[in-house]
């Protein structure tokens, strides 16, 4: 995963804060990455397939949430943002140059258990539009609205993604 060494190292620097010097991290910025590193991380592979990439993403995602994120209600909603940052990151990373010339040296995805290896190499394999709402449905929990919240997405556009994603994993799965 992302080295946390040169994330640390950019924590322990002073920021400069908005109105009054408060945090823009709801749970502060070390208690975020441990309580969000691996889900983004995880989402990161999801969109990308590369453990390159999804690093470079999870570490850029951490670097923004220091320097630029708005301040946070709580917990969920710097979880929220950080999804969304990630999205956005990853689908940035998908329409870069060198993107569409890289060669994936090494195979492998990071799975919660071995069971759900084969489960996580079928959602990489789906079409861009499919991977984060099944991602975030049935790997990280999040309901129908709250995918639409993440990625600016109606609930009738998430219910289809999330019905085609599954035809897609079910053809995939049985063949």
């Amino acid at each position: 995963m992302a080295s946390t060494t040169h994330i640390a190292a950019l924590a322990e620097q002073p920021q400069e804060r908005p109105m009054g010097g408060a945090p823009h991290a709801a749970l502060g910025f070390e208690a975020a990455y441990d309580a969000y590193g691996l889900m983004v991380y995880r989402l990161a592979m999801v969109y990308l397939g590369s453990r390159a990439d999804a690093e470079d993403v999870t570490q850029e995602a951490f670097i923004r949430l220091l320097g630029r994120a708005p301040a946070f209600t709580s917990g969920e909603h710097e979880k929220r943002w950080l999804l969304r940052v990630t999205v956005n990151l990853c689908r940035d990373q998908l329409k870069g140059f060198w993107h569409k010339r890289a060669v994936e040296l090494e195979p492998g995805l990071p799975a919660q258990d071995p069971e759900s290896l084969g489960l996580a190499e079928a959602i990489v394999a789906l079409p861009e539009q499919y991977k984060g709402p099944i991602h975030l449905h049935y790997c990280e929990g999040y309901s129908v609205a709250e995918i639409g919240e993440i990625l600016h997405l109606g609930q009738s556009a998430v219910k289809m993604r999330l019905m085609r994603g599954r035809e897609l994993l079910r053809k995939e799965m049985e063949g």
